[in-house]
């Protein structure tokens, strides 16, 4: 049986505990991980979508998330849950990753949680073959490759305690602030730690002790083992048994805390909610005594301790089974550290070459490479490397909504500011910033509203009392010159590519069911150019695997728009360097074209 974590395991943290977030990481950089162990952040109160840490010198990003579902769908590869629910939410978080799947390991830190709720889900975690850390734990660590939370202190006292790298002791406690205590004395008097495992203090916890020691019985690196234990309770007697019928064959060192409850003339609770004698066998004296008889190597008392870690660890390594281990190089934490102003997740301009989202520019951009600018917004855009029918689909759409002539208010205001001397900068972005919900916004809108009528199952003429409540025309359907009888080539280009390349297009076949309507009452208010690439764009994104989240979080951010405003830059700095090409003069709108009616001011003094 291997460890219980490796180099390459991750967790999902719930909780945004950023301080123990960032002292997992710190462990990290300096044992030399290749990945962060945290893989993701549950915050179900959170408003960011990432929270930033340090990785040594520089700055990465960990993705919070609202629930474990989806930070489990997007890190399937996290299989260890490290919950630092309150004890009123640990319970139901455990319960939902042990229902989703995929967690080999879940530590509890919560104390307090009922009696009854842990057994039940103790009993779950069982029936699943999964690993239960606690409740009430600081959690485990296997050195030099995955390190729970704050367990082991600063880096310095992990450094100082070697739990930097693999020792051979197995250790296992019920006390987690005893732990790092432990941890220092092995490593004063021995080569330090394989595994430790603090299983908490509750009555009831998920993994025991003779669970814990089964395990590493199996581990190869594991050559001894080291077990504190406390009054009350009798999980120690299943380690006797275990060792009787030969299941455990390592040396194992053990102590039961609280020897001296015997001076007590009443029963005593020392500090956790287990250590309470209920019974002469389960006083620290008796358990001590029973653990030697079974050939368990128990000092005299705890200040014996060091000294019987460091014969059994003398023995070892004199019969060869215990090897001289080459300290690992380490990597330093800087004390001082400087956080990133800005994020950037799509370019990197520091190499030889810049890169498009991790693709360098020249593997891209000439035509040999048989990329397109659609392809380039997918990266750019999405991060993603789209099919080609969808880089195709881009860039039809990009050639589409181009330019609709010098009429239209956006060409217009670029063509009034070209005529003012203006550059061309300037002159684009009057046009640029005519853009809006009622030039180009219909995308949008179109996205939007066609999108919830569908997901709600709306007909067509409920779709259409629908608008009419919300007091809107509906986004995408009418045209002021196309008809029925005067189609626009633009929609029938658009929809003869889809018919051909999509792999389906729900959202554009409900919405032709809704011109039919729409148009029966009069036949311009057909689907338009806007509503046309608004909706194919659902319908492409849909086809691409997109969640119904991420294509909400599209229309809302107003990525459908960004579409026509690439689009229509190009007609616009085509409108300006036509001015200027034409030497064109400053512009005064005609007084004809105006309707003044200006009445002599009220006089109000």
């Amino acid at each position: 049986m291997a460890a219980l974590f490796t180099k390459e395991t991750q967790a999902i943290f719930w909780n945004n505990n950023a301080g123990a977030i960032q002292r997992m990481l710190d462990y990290d950089y300096v044992i030399g991980r290749k990945t962060p162990s945290i893989a993701a952040i549950v915050a179900p109160t959170g408003e960011s979508k990432f929270q930033k840490f340090f990785w040594g010198p520089d700055e990465i990003m960990i993705n919070l998330y609202k629930n474990t579902s989806q930070a489990k769908k997007d890190h399937p590869n996290a299989d260890v849950l490290l919950n630092f629910g309150s004890f009123r939410t640990a319970y139901d978080v455990t319960m939902e990753a042990l229902n989703l799947g995929g967690f080999k390991t879940i530590m509890v830190t919560a104390e307090g949680i009922p009696e009854r709720l842990s057994r039940k889900m103790i009993a779950e975690a069982k029936a699943k073959n999964v690993t239960v850390i606690g409740p009430a734990t600081v959690g485990g660590i296997v050195p030099g490759a995955f390190k729970i939370a704050n367990l082991g202190g600063t880096i310095e006292n992990i450094i100082n305690s070697k739990l930097h790298r693999a020792g051979s002791c197995g250790l296992v406690t019920r006390s987690g602030g005893l732990f790092n205590e432990l941890a220092n004395i092995i490593a004063l008097n021995a080569d330090g730690i394989a595994e430790g495992v603090a299983i908490g203090g509750d009555r009831f916890v998920g993994s025991v002790f003779i669970d814990n020691l089964l395990r590493m019985q199996e581990n190869p690196e594991v050559k001894y083992m080291l077990l504190l234990g406390e009054v009350g309770g009798a999980e120690e007697y299943k380690v006797i048994e275990a060792i009787k019928s030969g299941k455990l064959t390592k040396p194992i060192i053990a102590w039961c805390i609280g020897t001296i409850a015997k001076y007590y003339s009443s029963g005593v609770q020392f500090g956790h909610a287990g250590a309470s004698a209920n019974a002469e066998r389960e006083t620290a004296e008796a358990k001590n005594i029973a653990m030697a008889e079974a050939g368990i190597h128990v000092p005299s008392s705890f200040n014996d301790l060091p000294r019987l870690i460091a014969q059994v660890y003398g023995e070892l390594k004199a019969k060869g089974v215990i090897k001289d281990i080459v300290e690992p190089e380490l990597k330093t934490v800087p004390k001082i550290r400087r956080k990133k102003e800005f994020i950037c997740t799509i370019s990197d301009d520091r190499g030889d070459e810049a890169t498009y989202a991790g693709f360098p520019i020249s593997s891209v951009a000439t035509p040999d490479t048989g990329k397109g600018i659609g392809d380039v917004i997918s990266l750019l855009w999405f991060k993603k490397q789209y099919p080609k029918w969808a880089t195709d689909f881009i860039e039809t759409v990009i050639k589409t909504v181009a330019d609709h002539g010098p009429a239209v208010s956006g060409a217009h205001n670029a063509k009034v500011t070209a005529r003012a001397g203006k550059s061309v900068v300037e002159s684009l972005v009057t046009g640029l910033l005519t853009i809006g919900p009622r030039f180009g916004g219909a995308i949008d809108g179109a996205a939007e509203h066609f999108k919830y009528a569908y997901d709600n199952n709306l007909t067509p003429a409920e779709f259409l009392n629908h608008m009419k409540k919300l007091g809107i025309p509906i986004p995408g359907i009418g045209h002021r010159i196309k008809s029925l009888r005067n189609p626009d080539l633009r929609v029938v280009g658009l929809k003869k590519f889809a018919a051909e390349y999509f792999p389906s297009t729900p959202l554009l076949d409900y919405a032709l069911t809704v011109e039919q309507l729409t148009t029966s009452k009069k036949d311009n208010l057909i689907l338009n150019v806007d509503g046309t690439i608004g909706i194919l764009m659902v319908d492409m994104w849909r086809a691409l695997g997109y969640s119904e989240d991420e294509i909400n979080e599209f229309i809302s951010s107003g990525t459908l728009n960004a579409f026509f405003i690439a689009g229509r830059t190009i007609g616009f700095i085509g409108h300006v360097l036509d001015e200027k090409r034409l030497a064109m003069p400053m512009y005064r709108h005609p007084f004809e074209d105006i309707l003044y009616q200006v009445d002599m001011a009220e006089d109000i003094r």
